[in-house]
Order: C-alpha cells, then sequence, then structure tokens
C-alpha cells in the first residue's frame, strides 16, 4: 500500500534510507547536509523556513521524497519571486506562505523529486500532486520547485506549470592534463591576463593549497567559519544564514564530502572558499577573505579550484550564482529552470506572460554570452 506522509523534521526519516535515493545525485540533497541546516537552526520558522517534507511509503519502505519547506518570505531562495509577491499584494491577495521545494541557501541543480530505482514518474506524479493540493490559492498561494533538471520539469510542464528559466555560469574539464592545457584554452588576452593575476598574488607572498576531507585541519573549520561571518557581515547586501553550529556538524558528518581552498600569508590563512565536492562535480559555496589583496578573490574561487579539478580529474566546477567577471575565465552560461504551480488564476495568467517575455530575454542572454566566450574558436571541445 503506497501512503504519502508529510514531516515536520528531516530526523523523522531514517538516514540511510534518504541517502538510498540521492544515490549519486547532487550532495545537498544529502540527509547529511539538509539535517545540519535543520539542526543547527539555519532553517527555523523564525527565518521563514517551515520544514513540511513531503515522503512516499511502500509500507514501511521510503520509495519517494522531496525536501520541502513553508516559506514566510522569500530569503535565501536565489530565485526572486519579490515582485510577483508584490503583483499579489497590489491585487489583493495573500502570497505568503507559500510552498518551496529546494535546498536552502543553494543555488545548485540538482533532483527535487527523489525516487527509488524505476518509480520516478509514478513518485512524481505523487508527489506533485499532493503539492497542488496544498494551494488552494488561499490558506498556501503557490509552490515552486527552484533549480530542478529536465526530467523533474518536463514532468511538471505535462501538469501545467510554469517554467522559469536563468543561468549560472560553469566551468568544464575539456580533457585537460595540466592548468598550462587550461590556459591554452583560452583567448590570449584572457590567458595573458589570468597569469598576470596570478604572479600579481604570489608576488605578495601568498600562497594557496586545496585540503580534503581527512586532511582539513581542525582548526581550519574553525577559521572558514569566521572568513563566512566577516565577509557576510561587511556586505552590505549580506545574509549570514549560516551559524557556526552548521559548520560543527558538517566537520562531523560531512566531511568527506568537502574541499577547503585556502590562502596563506606569513603562515596566516587570510582567504579561503568552503566547496563541496561529489561524483566528478566542484560545488563552490562560501567565500571570506581577513584582508583585501588584489586578485586574492580570483585565485581562490577559481584558479585554484580549476586546479584542484584537473589534478582530480573533476569534470565540472559549478561556482556559485552570479558574477559575470566569471566568463572572462572560461565559465559558460548555462541554463537553470525553475518551476511554479499558482493557486490564484488571475495570478498565475500574469505571471505566465512575464515568464514567457523572460524565457526569450534569457534565451538572448545564453546565445549572446556563447558568442562572447572567453574560449578560443579553435580549441577541440572533445580533447
Amino acid at each position: 500500500m503506497t501512503t504519502l506522509r508529510r514531516l515536520d523534521a528531516l530526523r523523522e526519516v531514517p538516514r540511510d534510507a534518504w541517502n538510498a535515493l540521492v544515490g549519486d545525485g547532487s550532495p545537498f540533497l544529502e540527509w547529511d547536509w539538509l539535517s545540519a541546516l535543520e539542526e543547527s537552526g539555519a532553517v527555523d520558522p523564525e527565518g521563514g523556513w517551515l520544514p513540511q517534507h513531503l515522503t512516499v511509503w511502500e509500507g514501511d519502505r521510503l520509495v519517494g521524497a522531496c525536501p520541502t519547506y513553508l516559506k514566510g518570505n522569500s530569503q535565501g531562495e536565489f530565485v526572486f519571486d519579490h515582485h510577483w509577491a508584490s503583483a499579489a499584494h497590489r491585487a489583493r491577495l495573500r502570497y505568503y506562505p507559500k510552498l518551496l521545494v529546494a535546498v536552502p541557501f543553494t543555488p545548485v541543480t540538482g533532483q527535487r523529486f527523489l525516487a527509488a530505482p524505476g518509480m520516478h514518474r509514478r513518485v512524481t506524479g505523487i508527489l506533485a500532486a499532493a503539492l497542488e493540493g496544498l494551494c488552494d490559492g488561499k490558506q498556501v498561494s503557490s509552490a515552486h520547485v527552484n533549480f530542478c533538471p529536465t526530467d523533474d520539469r518536463s514532468a511538471l510542464a505535462a501538469r501545467g506549470w510554469l517554467l522559469r528559466t536563468a543561468y549560472q555560469y560553469h566551468w568544464l574539464n575539456h580533457g585537460f592534463s595540466t592548468f598550462d592545457d587550461y590556459l591554452e584554452s583560452l583567448r590570449s588576452k584572457r590567458r595573458n591576463q589570468t597569469r598576470r593575476e596570478q604572479s600579481a598574488l604570489a608576488e605578495q607572498g601568498v600562497t594557496i593549497e586545496a585540503l580534503v576531507g581527512d586532511a582539513i585541519p581542525e582548526s581550519v573549520f574553525a577559521v572558514m567559519f569566521r572568513l563566512y561571518r566577516h565577509t557576510v557581515d561587511n556586505n552590505p547586501w549580506g545574509n549570514r544564514y549560516l551559524n557556526e553550529r552548521f559548520f560543527d556538524l558538517v566537520r562531523e558528518r560531512f566531511r568527506d564530502r568537502l574541499c577547503f581552498i585556502v590562502a596563506r600569508r606569513r603562515d596566516r590563512i587570510i582567504a579561503g572558499t568552503f566547496n563541496v565536492q561529489k561524483a566528478g562535480v566542484l560545488y563552490g559555496r562560501y567565500w571570506g577573505a581577513f584582508e583585501p589583496l588584489r586578485n586574492l578573490h580570483f585565485n581562490v574561487c577559481y584558479y585554484a579550484a580549476i586546479a584542484h579539478c584537473i589534478a582530480h580529474g573533476l569534470r565540472r566546477f559549478e561556482p556559485g550564482a552570479g558574477g559575470e567577471f566569471k566568463q572572462l575565465r572560461g565559465f559558460d552560461a548555462t541554463e537553470t529552470a525553475s518551476m511554479h504551480w499558482i493557486g490564484d488564476v488571475r495570478l498565475r495568467a500574469a505571471i505566465a506572460d512575464h515568464l514567457e517575455k523572460e524565457r526569450a530575454h534569457v534565451a538572448a542572454e545564453v546565445d549572446w554570452l556563447g558568442e562572447h566566450t572567453a574560449l578560443r574558436r579553435d580549441r577541440d571541445d572533445e580533447s
């Protein structure tokens, strides 16, 4: 017998059962990451995140799930719908709370409807119907599935969900054996700029290294949190979503997925990035610096990460949202997608019209960026 259960916390699901559904998928969907967000208090109702995870069971066996939150605001989502909320307010419609299927504070594409092998279509139908049923347009205005892959996107589109597109900059490893191979893939102007930025930082006495898993010294975790806190607190647009307890929990539970890149000057860590890696992909999450040295950001966040990917055969590097300067360093625009179910017919029609125009604009931008890539036109992508 198949049953649907709504759970108030991830701890109500056995860790191994949840992770079996994730498999080789996004590391941010794993029980250890999501539970650390909840148990640390980074995700909680006061911050606008109320866990309402939907799960599908056959008897006592977990066969499907999606990380779901009842949202009281639109913070920490990276798919911005504030103008939708404003339009609803002007029309005297209630926009919050809404339902969100996503990984909090994490703009990374990954499976959103988790299912046991051979059951994805059936499970997706059950979960999508449940989300739609909760959106009466009055108590819960809408449901949103952010940063979803092609199969989730197609299944929801067939049910009448609205598609929204955007793009990020991703780096692909075209079979590079050395960092110099990567440099040779760039146009001469960009290649020379990269070399200048690397040598300028080295002349300031800065060294950079990547630390992975058990090779990360215990002391570095506390430094990484201070870097995160320092940078967020000194950014007028920053939001300190994470706390020290979260960093402690990922140290205990998630260490094998972590890759910290740290920059030192006179044996003192002055900057670093918090990255996650799995299944041949490196994901950049948090950057911080104590000293505002010129070119420090590019070297720590991008060049050292690319060198790490090449050295370890990682095929892709996703450094996160934003940053047009990434394109100048060989990161190309990659489309992302989210799907939306709007309960109110009038609001749905207005948003559908807006999204049609927005998708055309995004497609044109991606095409333009592809024409103006920093990569050489004569490179052999199949090498």
